[in-house]
């Protein structure tokens, strides 16, 4: 997709909810952040440690990555936002469209190369791996499926969900992670494309949003997403959620955490991304299902909470700088081929 169109999914997101809370907090302690979510990487509880722990106010936004690289790319000559939560795909974006500042954290030096900007520009929070976010109880008897090509029986015709590829990170995410299972690559996206058109014809629910919600209601009760979201249902929630790592396979992601460029509150900016990169932050995300960019001790009772390492096995990692070369392509045949 051209990049005027790719803004034009999400330029329009409105800055009520900043502004609400900028008015009421002084500039003294407020950090403006796109792409924190409340219901996403349990980002309400990391923001409630950091009000506790810096007095810094952090709003919550429920902008997808797409819709916060489209916001801070129309106010680069005035921005908004202090910081921004990316999909890695969307931070290599946003470092070409030069939207981003340049700054190296506290324990920079322990994460890996792959996973930072050498300049500071995106650094790498925590990863996630795709699979199989379900809802038993929906599913009203029918087992929970345990491969990409189960979700194709008709017997999960309108049960199942995957995020709108073209706009949300999890989306393009979800759909590597099938073309990766069934034999593709980063240079041919055919096998996923295939899938997604055959996927089509079983009535899928396509959101742009985060959905974490609408599972746990039911509305949605097989959602293509990250294993952190499935494992908060189940055990934070207690709600009736099983997790699949499908058979086929699935691949692993960060999500990354960037300065704006001219951010108005860089000093208070600086010191939200330090904590979060801190012993404490990372411990925050590993109590939330997540997995940290640097070596924390996980609580045994937490690790026992995840699916055994051998369903982890099957598990791969992708070329990420060729990851985000990819997407623009990806999401023109997405909209040509699927949607």
């Amino acid at each position: 997709m051209k990049l005027r169109k790719f803004l034009m999914l999400g330029v329009f997101m409105t800055l009520s909810m900043n502004m609400g809370a900028a008015s009421a907090a002084s500039s003294d302690d407020l950090v403006i952040c796109y792409n924190c979510p409340p219901q996403w990487a349990d980002w309400a509880g990391q923001v409630k440690n950091i009000k506790n722990d810096l007095n810094i106010t952090v709003p919550l936004d429920n902008k997808n990555s797409g819709q916060s690289l489209a916001q801070i790319i129309t106010e680069k000559n005035s921005p908004v936002a202090d910081i921004v939560y990316l999909g890695i795909t969307a931070a290599i974006e946003a470092t070409k469209q030069d939207v981003l500042g340049s700054y190296k954290p506290k324990n920079w030096d322990e994460i890996p190369d792959d996973l930072k900007d050498k300049d500071g520009r995106w650094v790498a929070i925590h990863s996630g791996t795709i699979g199989l976010f379900v809802n038993e109880a929906a599913l009203e008897g029918k087992p929970v499926p345990q491969s990409w090509s189960d979700l194709l029986k008709p017997e999960y015709r309108g049960l199942v969900g995957y995020l709108d590829p073209s706009s949300a990170f999890v989306g393009y995410a979800g759909a590597v992670a099938i073309n990766q299972a069934m034999g593709g690559t980063l240079d041919d996206f055919t096998p996923a494309l295939d899938y997604l058109k055959k996927l089509k014809q079983n009535k899928p629910i396509v959101p742009k949003q985060t959905s974490y919600a609408r599972v746990l209601s039911g509305e949605i009760p097989i959602l293509i997403d990250f294993d952190f979201n499935a494992y908060r249902g189940k055990y934070k929630d207690e709600a009736d959620i099983q997790f699949v790592i499908p058979k086929e396979g699935s691949v692993t992601f960060p999500y990354t955490i960037s300065l704006v460029k001219g951010a108005p509150h860089e000093a208070n900016a600086k010191k939200v991304i330090d904590y979060l990169l801190s012993d404490k932050g990372q411990a925050h995300w590993a109590n939330a299902f997540l997995k940290p960019v640097r070596h924390v001790d996980i609580p045994k009772d937490i690790a026992d909470k995840f699916l055994p390492d051998s369903d982890y096995a099957r598990v791969k990692t992708v070329d990420y700088t060729k990851l985000a070369a990819k997407q623009e392509a990806f999401q023109r045949m997405y909209l040509d081929q699927v949607n």
